[in-house]
């Protein structure tokens, strides 16, 4: 077991005011963090480990460029039929004594890149899943739930389905330096793309999306042009530094480095909490110090 390292990331241009703020007026009791999770989609390709990523707009804490994910709701408490790993064993992988928050986080993981990318962790039983969830009839059935005309659990009632959380797998925690205006504590989770389901952008919301090869992300870091593709304000001209937040990063430098889809998701890892810290340094610039994770030696995926 290799010893945690402290790194440092540049503090995107979208945050910088609220740094700036939080120095000059003397630290204070941050905000209270709203609970979310968000969902690494994976999938093997000829060029190596691809995730399913989403621009996301208004300076969100899950960042610009991101995984699916989103806000933790209250009707997540709701879902009742339910295949896999229970609540409480959840809640042992996520490191938490809260069985009904480990739920929710599930619940959430599950109902959120549904809604984003109609792919959909559910099915008739324990060994099966939903297929043919492409049409318009499952558009509409995201639609509502994306607007709150009705709700996830209504859905999965409608049409016999069960949640296969043993298609999730915990990755990472992370909580929203405490300088934020919007504050998130996030837990991450992966899971391969279904044979038979292929994500789509919700019609009402979607912007820009795709499958990314972790490794090509990574290596054009220093350019611009996946901030020119999404082709946003706040996105065109901006480095992959810019447009994602060190948890994101961090985690693609992770899928960049494995061996495959399986070899990724089979890799045990405990769920390490991170809480990056403002730093300025004697210029006045401001970065994020983060401790990460201790690394085991000699691991199928060769994270680092």
């Amino acid at each position: 077991m290799r010893p945690s390292a402290v790194r440092r990331f540049p503090l995107s241009a979208a945050h910088r005011g609220a740094a700036q703020a939080w120095v000059e007026f003397g630290e204070r009791t941050p905000s209270k963090p709203r609970q979310a999770s968000s969902v690494v989609l994976l999938k093997d390709s000829p060029s190596g480990l691809q995730t399913f990523m989403t621009y996301r707009p208004g300076g969100s804490p899950l960042g610009t460029f991101a995984f699916p994910g989103g806000t933790v709701e209250p009707a997540d408490d709701d879902v009742t039929d339910w295949v896999g790993p229970s609540p409480v064993a959840w809640a042992k992988s996520l490191g938490t004594d809260d069985i009904g928050l480990a739920k929710r986080h599930v619940v959430a993981a599950i109902r959120e890149m549904f809604e984003e990318t109609g792919v959909l962790l559910a099915g008739p039983d324990a060994s099966s899943l939903v297929e043919g969830i492409s049409g318009q009839e499952w558009m509409r059935a995201r639609e509502s739930i994306a607007t709150q005309e009705s709700t996830f659990t209504a859905m999965l009632e409608r049409y016999g389905l069960a949640l296969r959380t043993d298609l999730l797998k915990p990755l990472s925690h992370w909580t929203s330096p405490d300088f934020a205006h919007r504050r998130f504590d996030v837990r991450y989770f992966a899971s391969a793309r279904p044979v038979n389901q292929e994500p789509s952008l919700l019609r009402s919301k979607g912007v820009w999306g795709r499958w990314a090869s972790a490794a090509d992300i990574l290596a054009e870091r220093s350019s611009s042009a996946l901030g020119d593709e999404i082709g946003q304000p706040d996105s065109v001209g901006l480095e992959v530094e810019e447009l994602v937040v060190p948890g994101v990063q961090i985690i693609l430098e992770k899928i960049a480095a494995a061996r495959g889809c399986i070899a990724y998701l089979n890799h045990k890892r405990p769920t390490y909490e991170y809480r990056p810290q403002l730093v300025v340094d004697a210029d006045g610039q401001f970065s994020l110090e983060v401790q990460t994770a201790p690394v085991s030696e000699g691991g199928p995926c060769r994270e680092r």
